[in-house]
């Protein structure tokens, strides 16, 4: 090789180094030069999507792994640069407090070839950390203009939001409430396009009771103005509720329905199956199935129950009323009205009583269900109103049973007649419970050859009868005996043959519920 080819070899290669390093200079002052112009441009999209002032701790961006030449030839088309933020903070403008959105990192790839392109085209952002403050109603931002989300949604359409360890936080207008907190392990969104609505998938954890939540749906369009008008809509499973967060009751919680409407008002349908359903007081589980159809307002969690039809162990009742909290109060009232056409008796002592169920029968009940918010035990809080039947009562305990037949007999004056057994009765009558005080306007017992007419009241804390009335037999009173006592009692008859019963007398009841004392009351009591 000739000296002068050799001077064009060196020429050449050093021609091609400073281009080389010209070209990965460049590269790098691209790089630096796109960092905060792509600060700048999340800063603005949010800013005018949200209407909040926006702080980013860190943003870093990197260039994909293509030569410097490539990337100036192509002008970056088909190359994927990643943009990784930390430290994100969104404050409603004006208003104190925590902040409205805040966010430990974010990241996501874009072409380089659209980096400067209107609308900017990202196909996935992925959220880590993210916290939600959403401010009491009345108090929530004006999102912006509608101008000004357009806007901010056509200088940048997103594809895909991929949400991991979120929580939303829902803060009461009373800051000294506990605020109410839903924990996201997991959240999909996905766009469907300018102005129209985003499908979802969630994985959450209820605050109360605590179970997993599974929903799939759709969300939106955001209404910027009001952002309770924003609508929602889709499925969801819940599993595995404890139910024994709340006071008097326990059982794990299973249920699934559809739901659809708007953050202020959600109307959500479906089933709930509780097997082991039980009242603490008691403990003995019956399974419990309802089929529901609710109204919720989710600024403020109210719900309205429309009928829902529920099954607790063989007994079918229906349930219509509300949950509500007023303005100042710390608590929800609880104002219910349940309706049993037939209920079966066991089911319903085997859930409230420690020992076994003292009677069978079919029961009808129709009551006014309220609970108040105050402190104390369910049972201190419950108010109930209204009117019941049980018939064809059998007692399960046979020294009670056998009292009972021997009561029939003598009341039809046949005490020794031993085809009179498993006598059936029924008692019917209207009540009220006031501070763990029930409290009969009427109380009927009737069983063949006898009716029991009563008034009065039932301590269920001190366990305690104090009740008044009438007793009324098919037989005269004479006839209630054998023997010489049958006898001896013929002349008193006509003494107790009373409106048009064969005997008549004022009695009282008092004493404990599992021995309560019979007697007769002092004038007409």
């Amino acid at each position: 090789m000739t000296t002068r080819k050799k001077r064009w070899l060196v020429g050449i290669g050093a021609a091609a180094g400073l281009a080389l390093i010209g070209l990965v200079i460049a590269a790098a002052i691209m790089a630096r030069r796109m960092e905060p112009y792509v600060r700048q441009q999340a800063v603005e999209y949010l800013q005018k999507r949200f209407n909040c002032d926006v702080n980013i701790g860190a943003l870093h961006f990197r260039l994909p792994q293509a030569s410097p030449l490539q990337l100036l030839l192509t002008r970056g088309r088909g190359a994927i640069g990643r943009v990784e933020g930390h430290d994100i903070v969104m404050r409603q403008r004006g208003r104190p407090g925590p902040p409205l959105f805040s966010m430990k990192k974010f990241s996501f790839s874009i072409d380089l070839g659209t980096l400067f392109a209107t609308p900017k085209h990202v196909p996935l952002v992925t959220l880590d950390g993210l916290e939600i403050h959403v401010p009491p109603k009345g108090e929530r931002p004006d999102l912006g203009a509608a101008s000004q989300g357009d806007a901010a949604r056509s200088s940048v359409v997103i594809d895909r939001v991929m949400v991991h360890s979120a929580r939303l936080t829902i803060l009461p207008r009373d800051p000294s409430k506990i605020p109410l907190q839903f924990d996201i392990a997991r959240l999909q969104l996905d766009s469907a396009g300018l102005k129209t609505a985003m499908q979802y998938t969630a994985d959450m954890t209820n605050p109360k009771p605590p179970g997993q939540i599974h929903s799939t749906g759709v969300f939106g369009p955001w209404s910027t103005g009001e952002p309770g008008d924003t609508p929602l809509q889709g499925d969801y499973q819940f599993r595995n509720a404890d139910l024994g967060v709340f006071r008097g009751i326990a059982g794990i919680l299973q249920s699934q329905g559809r739901f659809e409407g708007a953050l202020a008002s959600i109307t959500a349908r479906g089933q709930a199956y509780v097997p082991d359903f039980r009242l603490t007081m008691a403990g003995h589980p019956v399974p419990l199935r309802t089929n529901f159809e609710v109204l919720v307002d989710g600024t403020n969690g109210n719900t309205v129950l429309k009928p829902v039809s529920a099954r607790l162990g063989s007994t079918d009742f229906t349930t219509s009323g509300a949950i509500i909290k007023h303005e100042g109060d710390r608590r929800r009232a609880i104002r219910l009205r349940v309706s049993m056409p037939r209920g079966n008796m066991r089911d319903l002592l085997t859930l409230a009583m420690k020992d076994p169920p003292l009677m069978d029968g079919r029961i009808r009940l129709n009551t006014l269900i309220d609970i108040p918010p105050l402190g104390g035990n369910v049972r201190q809080r419950l108010n109930l109103a209204g009117r019941f039947t049980i018939e064809d009562v059998k007692f399960l305990r046979p020294k009670i049973q056998e009292a009972v037949d021997n009561f029939s007999r003598r009341a039809q004056g046949q005490p020794e007649n031993p085809a009179i057994q498993r006598v059936e009765s029924e008692m019917y009558g209207d009540f009220v419970l006031d501070d763990e005080i029930a409290r009969f306007s009427t109380l009927h017992y009737d069983l063949p050859g006898a009716h029991v007419s009563l008034h009065g009241a039932y301590n269920l804390k001190s366990d305690s009868l104090d009740f008044r009335g009438i007793l009324r037999l098919k037989a005269k009173i004479s006839q209630t005996m054998t023997g010489w006592k049958r006898w001896a009692l013929k002349p008193m008859d006509p003494f107790f043959s009373k409106a048009g019963a064969g005997t008549l007398l004022h009695i009282k009841v008092e004493g404990k519920s599992d021995s309560p004392d019979f007697g007769l009351a002092h004038g007409r009591e």
